[in-house]
């Protein structure tokens, strides 16, 4: 006992030893720096492995056609010259076609007149609803979004029928009326029909973001605005409509978008009215009949990108001459 009294107890080296011997204290600051950046990098990793399925499926099915396509447009074949690399021929002549230049004319036409008639439904739409706090707000709303779940060729199929000059329900109506042959699917009218088909397509989905945004404002602004003695319709205008202005600007860069990309009904109605809906009709039509119909894979590319350019500068465009106005950045 009395030697051990003499001894003491095992005394832990000094940090000074540890240190120089290059090891590190388990409790000091730089150990636990370490650890934290090791689970930083554990962390990583697992975040990397959860979106590789998503990274590989968007590597392969959006990067690789698309690097592929533009690959394509900028070569040229031809039976004479064969399949050589032509850099931006293929896009000098594009600007220059006037299939592609009339097509562009056409739907710029078409949104003119399309987009303020939609996006004025939803947004009324939009207003009542969030004004009726009733079971007919629920039953309007669902009524207005249905169409939109219906898909796009089931719907211009649906409408081709209703169109229909010989068996449509729409001249028998006509005849019945005594007010003659309405020709929905003839030059004059092809492009209000074709309207009429979005318009019933995408107003319910616009109406419904629209009306997202408005449950989304304080409603203690309202209260104010009813004591300062403002009604509906000058709180839907002063109130209501200035604080979703964000949001109506992205419906309506999205309907643009949409619009310049304008395919799928013109293309169901084609068989229909092949006199009125040529194969240059739309641009994304042009580029789809260019392809499929005659072959010409590289051209065709190029319209694709060409046209991506034009969607590309009118959105941004669009959106830096709205942004001071709606708020985004």
């Amino acid at each position: 006992m009395s030697l051990l009294r003499q001894q003491g107890p095992a005394t832990a080296a000094p940090p000074s030893t540890v240190r120089s011997k290059g090891l590190r204290a388990p409790g000091t600051s730089a150990g636990r720096r370490n650890g934290r950046q090791s689970a930083h990098t554990r962390h990583q990793a697992m975040g990397l492995l959860l979106i590789a399925p998503f990274g590989l499926l968007f590597a392969a099915f959006l990067v690789a056609p698309l690097a592929y396509a533009f690959w394509l447009s900028l070569r040229t074949s031809t039976l004479v010259g064969g399949d050589h690399f032509s850099w931006f021929a293929n896009y000098q002549q594009t600007f220059t076609d006037p299939h592609f230049t009339s097509g562009v004319r056409r739907v710029v036409v078409f949104g003119l007149v399309q987009i303020p008639v939609m996006l004025g439904l939803a947004l009324l739409g939009a207003l009542i609803i969030d004004e009726v706090s009733s079971k007919l707000a629920k039953v309007f709303r669902m009524t207005l979004f249905m169409p939109y779940a219906v898909p796009a060729v089931i719907g211009a199929l649906m409408w081709g029928f209703l169109y229909s000059p010989t068996f449509g329900p729409v001249n028998s109506l006509s005849h019945a009326l005594g007010t003659g042959k309405i020709d929905l699917l003839g030059h004059s009218l092809m492009l209000t029909s074709l309207g009429n088909i979005v318009t019933w397509q995408w107003t319910g989905y616009n109406m419904i973001v629209l009306y997202a945004a408005l449950q989304g404002l304080p409603r203690e602004v309202y209260e104010a605005a009813k004591l300062d003695g403002a009604g509906q319709i000058q709180t839907a205008l002063r109130i209501k409509i200035p604080m979703i202005s964000s949001a109506m600007v992205l419906t309506l860069m999205f309907t643009i978008i949409g619009t310049l990309q304008f395919f799928t009904e013109p293309r169901v109605l084609e068989p229909t009215a092949s006199s009125v809906i040529t194969p240059d009709y739309t641009p994304n039509l042009y580029a789809y009949n260019l392809a499929f119909q005659y072959s010409e894979f590289n051209y065709s590319a190029a319209i694709s990108f060409s046209l991506g350019a034009v969607v590309f500068i009118g959105s941004y465009l669009f959106l830096f001459a709205a942004r001071k106005r709606s708020g985004l950045k």
